[in-house]
């Protein structure tokens, strides 16, 4: 059920945040039988990439119902992704330079990034079925 203090929103807004949520899932397979790395395809791949312009397209039919909540998380796990794995490339260069360890903190914090992406999604689609609103 959905908060009662919320109007329920138009069930054509619910197929599309069911949509994004799969294009996000979509990169995530993508990344975990492709070459790229899980977090790689989903920051980088164009499931997400339509997904998050598809999130920016409908926030505003979002707003005021529990799906504004799905919108934003959504696009704060993607843009948080993003923000991460320049972090973790920033990080990892300069071990890689001076001490040849960067490799292996590239790949361990990609791979930490790869499960939380999986996690996100996952938490939020389960949500999203159950017409639960997600924390914001």
């Amino acid at each position: 059920m959905s908060s009662p203090a919320l109007p329920r929103p138009d069930s054509s807004l619910v197929t599309v945040t069911h949509v994004v949520y799969a294009l996000h899932a979509l990169s995530l397979v993508i990344g975990a039988i492709g070459a790229a790395t899980i977090i790689g395809a989903f920051v980088l791949g164009w499931p997400s990439i339509i997904a998050v312009i598809i999130n920016y397209v409908k926030r505003s039919e979002a707003r005021g119902t529990w799906l504004e909540s799905h919108f934003s998380w959504q696009i704060r796990t993607f843009w948080w992704a993003v923000l991460w794995v320049l972090i973790v490339a920033l990080v990892s260069m300069p071990l890689v330079l001076l001490f040849g360890l960067g490799v292996i903190t590239f790949y361990v914090g990609l791979f930490a990034l790869g499960i939380w992406a999986i996690y996100r999604i996952a938490r939020g689609w389960l949500a999203l079925k159950d017409d639960k609103p997600l924390p914001v």
